[in-house]
């Protein structure tokens, strides 16, 4: 690492940390509380908020301003609060005394745990998005979590280790090294914690508030291969620093033989659970992602080149994968 790089991540690190420290000493609530306001006071006020509000006239064209910039002003105020939240995860559970999680419809998670399969958690970047694999390791269940590492290594080490405080500890990345630890451990009837709601070159075109978004592949490509079932999960903030995490019902899994068709129709499942959440409660959701293709991006792979070429034309996707003008 050149030594210009070195002392950026040390620059960058040691003011996360000093931010941490402060937001441990004030305690939960209250660290949850200064986040909010510092998400609303000032990164509301960055020029990242215009990415929220395109994607947001993309989503729901019918709204007007003032409800659009009601949506993003929440939508900071979440996001402040659960960076706040990082320095207090030992304090969430679902069980007990002083518990801040409740979980809607457990008993769909515990008939799907007592059938003896690998399971792929899949979610997105709703509430406080630690709170699934939190509550699942609370449960019992052991397994990993895929998740995209921090640019920055030192602040990449401590979110690791403060994820394995009360969640899975093992982390697995991008590449050959982490989808074959991830076969190894669906196969050994263990779980799989995923956010699959950002855009990925690498993904299938999949519909999303109807148009084409690029999507991963990977838990329906897993769940056809190795038979494991595909449990969503959405989260969302109550009041301050608690939270009800909803197990919706198994994606069903019906192949066709066409491979390819299947994935699709799979991923635009998880896509459509993904979107009910998002219109439920819009502000919870985190709208600074580039989630649709836009012109000048450049796909890695077949699958991206042809959603590209769609989207430039106009094209929508249906639920089931099929396309219209």
């Amino acid at each position: 690492m050149p030594l210009s790089r070195k002392l950026r991540y040390w620059m960058e690190a040691g003011i996360f940390f000093i931010f941490m420290g402060l937001f441990r000493l004030l305690g939960l609530d209250a660290a949850s509380a200064v986040g909010g306001l510092l998400g609303r006071k000032i990164l509301y006020r960055t020029r990242i908020s215009d990415r929220a509000r395109k994607n947001l006239r993309m989503a729901f064209p019918d709204k007007s301003d003032d409800d659009m910039e009601q949506i993003v002003v929440e939508m900071w105020d979440n996001l402040g609060r659960t960076i706040a939240e990082y320095a207090h995860l030992d304090k969430f559970h679902f069980q007990g005394r002083g518990a801040r999680i409740e979980v809607a419809n457990m008993e769909t998670g515990v008939r799907i745990i007592e059938q003896g399969k690998g399971i792929l958690f899949v979610s997105g970047h709703f509430g406080n998005w630690e709170i699934m694999p939190i509550a699942a390791t609370e449960y019992g269940l052991d397994g990993a979590l895929v998740y995209r590492p921090l640019n920055n290594p030192y602040v990449d080490r401590w979110m690791v280790k403060q994820r394995g405080i009360r969640g899975p500890r093992e982390h697995l990345g991008k590449g050959a090294q982490g989808t074959k630890r991830i076969f190894t451990l669906l196969r050994a009837c263990k779980s799989i914690f995923l956010l699959v709601d950002q855009k990925t070159s690498e993904g299938v075109p999949a519909p999303f508030f109807g148009r084409i978004a690029m999507t991963t592949p990977a838990p329906a490509a897993l769940a056809l291969k190795l038979g494991a079932v595909i449990l969503p999960v959405t989260n969302e903030r109550l009041n301050g620093a608690r939270f009800r995490m909803t197990v919706h019902e198994p994606i069903a899994i019906e192949p066709t033989g066409d491979h390819d068709r299947d994935v699709l129709a799979l991923t635009a499942k998880i896509n459509d659970i993904i979107e009910r959440a998002v219109r439920h409660r819009p502000s919870q959701w985190l709208w600074i992602h580039r989630r649709w293709p836009k012109e000048g991006d450049k796909p890695r792979n077949r699958r991206g080149q042809g959603a590209q070429a769609l989207a430039g034309a106009g094209v929508r996707v249906d639920s089931d994968g099929s396309s219209f003008i």
